[in-house]
């Protein structure tokens, strides 16, 4: 269950006196969620229910929270279906609740799509949307250097490796080298700006075939758009043996590209990426998977991911190189 931190009724209607959105009639935990704790929250005004999402932040400090809030506003603004802190009767969006950073967004309605029901219709929807949302991050003015970026995973890399066998810390230092050899050779090249950063089939939200929602942007960074496509593909397109369905992939990049079309050093660098991407969220699981990081917390149980999952579509693309 991924309500780390209790809410009270009382301490969401000390928070809700801020606002003009009505009285609360519901509270209720989100199960799901690994990082953050969320609850819907049902208002009622002038006889009309309307519900939210309560999102309290486990990971980030309430000074590190400003870059998200003025990013889902910039993001909604433009058109791109993420959540947004609703500001209160002062203009205030951001909040603080039981020690957290905190804020009431809009709850979207569409649903989720389990990895084996995804079509390439779905992953064409899903392209197009993650290329308007690069376009409309484009002149964002704001930037931030992803917290599990390059510099974490050397660093975390190096710290895993004594608990590895010797194929899997052979696999790892070469994954890291190869990347830190593309962005030395090709790093000014490659564009960059907004992603999200953590796009997997589950932060999204559908009606029928179409996207409605690309929620949880809270792993957000200014970084290579290319990578973020590529962490998109290895999750929305893959195969349960690790291997790409070809179909969903191409669906996926040729959506994107309608929108946001590829340069040619994307194209170059492009299968390299797709093995980065792998290896980033093989060795963010790995961590936790083997003890070395807190795996619970106060309120409720991390949701632990097998890392060998990750570990298997890194091997695909190894073997099985895909093109843009």
């Amino acid at each position: 269950m991924a309500v780390y931190t209790p809410v009270s009724e009382a301490q969401l209607d000390k928070l809700l006196a801020d606002y003009d959105l009505g009285r609360c009639i519901d509270l209720k935990g989100i199960d799901g969620g690994i990082e953050n704790t969320n609850y819907f929250v049902t208002l009622e005004a002038d006889g009309k229910q309307t519900q939210y999402v309560l999102t309290l932040f486990e990971e980030f400090s309430y000074e590190e929270m400003p870059f998200f809030v003025e990013l889902g506003k910039w993001l909604a603004e433009r058109g791109v279906p993420v959540p947004y802190a609703i500001e209160d009767r002062n203009g205030i969006g951001l909040k603080q609740l039981n020690g957290r950073p905190a804020f009431l967004q809009p709850r979207f309605h569409g649903g989720h799509v389990d990895q084996q029901d995804l079509t390439p219709a779905h992953c064409a929807s899903i392209g197009a949307a993650l290329a308007k949302l690069h376009l409309a991050g484009k002149d964002f003015f704001l930037t931030r250097q992803a917290h599990r970026g390059v510099f974490w995973w050397r660093r975390e890399s190096a710290n895993i490796l004594p608990r590895l066998s010797a194929e899997d810390a052979a696999l790892l230092s070469e994954e890291v080298r190869l990347f830190d050899e593309l962005r030395e050779q090709h790093g000014e090249e490659m564009p960059m700006g907004i992603i999200h950063g953590d796009l997997f089939h589950d932060n999204a939200l559908f009606v029928g075939e179409n996207v409605d929602a690309i929620l949880d942007i809270y792993n957000a960074a200014t970084a290579y758009l290319l990578f973020d496509l590529a962490i998109v593909a290895n999750d929305w397109c893959v195969n349960p043996d690790g291997s790409i369905d070809a179909a969903r992939e191409r669906a996926l990049l040729d959506a994107y590209a309608a929108v946001r079309p590829f340069e040619a050093i994307e194209k170059q660098v492009w299968p390299q990426l797709c093995r980065t991407a792998a290896m980033r969220f093989w060795l963010s699981r790995l961590i936790p998977w083997l003890g070395i990081s807190q795996a619970s917390r106060q309120g409720g149980e991390m949701k632990l991911k097998d890392p060998d999952e990750l570990k298997r579509i890194l091997l695909g693309r190894i073997k099985q190189p895909s093109s843009l």
